[in-house]
C-alpha cells in the first residue's frame, strides 16, 4: 500500500529488515569502519629497529642510585581506653619507628615517630611511650594519659 502525504511518499507494503540482514549490515559498516582508520595511520619514516641487545642508556645510574627503603607494615591495631575515659586507635608498625593516632572522633590520624627503635614517640603536640600492654600518651591540649587496651 503506497500512501501520499504532500510530497512524502511512503511504501507500508515493503517489509523491515530481518536480524541477520542487520548483523550483516551492521559488519560491513564496522570494517568499512576499521579500513578507514587504519589508511588514516602513517608510518612513513618511523621505522625504529626495538632490540633487547642494545645497552640501556639508563644502566649507569639505575647501578648508582640509593638502595630503596620500603614503607613499614602494620604490626597491630589497638584501640585502647585511656584514664579519662576516651578511647584512642593506635596502629603500631614494624621497626618500632612509627605509629598512627587517633583519638575517639577524630577523623584522620596523627603520625609520630621514635628517633631510634623503641623510643618515644613524638609529633607536634603529641608524645607516646610504649610500656606493653600499656601506652602513656600526651595528647594536644590534654595532660598526660595512661592507656590499657
Amino acid at each position: 500500500m503506497i500512501q501520499r502525504i504532500g510530497f512524502i511518499v511512503r511504501d507500508f507494503s515493503a517489509r523491515p529488515l530481518g536480524v541477520a540482514q542487520r548483523m550483516a549490515m551492521g559488519r560491513r559498516v564496522t570494517g568499512v569502519m576499521a579500513l578507514l582508520a587504519l589508511s588514516a595511520c602513517s608510518n612513513a619514516g618511523k621505522n625504529e629497529a626495538v632490540s633487547s641487545t642494545e645497552p640501556d642508556p639508563m644502566a649507569a645510574e639505575l647501578a648508582n642510585r640509593a638502595p630503596v627503603e620500603l614503607p613499614p607494615t602494620i604490626t597491630s591495631d589497638v584501640t585502647m581506653r585511656c584514664t579519662d575515659d576516651s578511647l584512642v586507635h593506635v596502629t603500631f608498625f614494624t621497626g618500632d619507628k612509627q605509629v598512627l593516632v587517633r583519638p575517639a572522633g577524630q577523623q584522620m590520624p596523627a603520625k609520630l615517630v621514635a628517633e631510634k627503635a623503641g623510643g618515644p614517640y613524638t609529633a607536634e603536640g603529641y608524645s607516646l611511650a610504649r610500656t606493653p600492654p600499656s601506652v602513656t600518651l600526651t595528647l594536644p591540649g590534654k595532660h598526660e594519659l595512661s592507656c590499657k587496651s
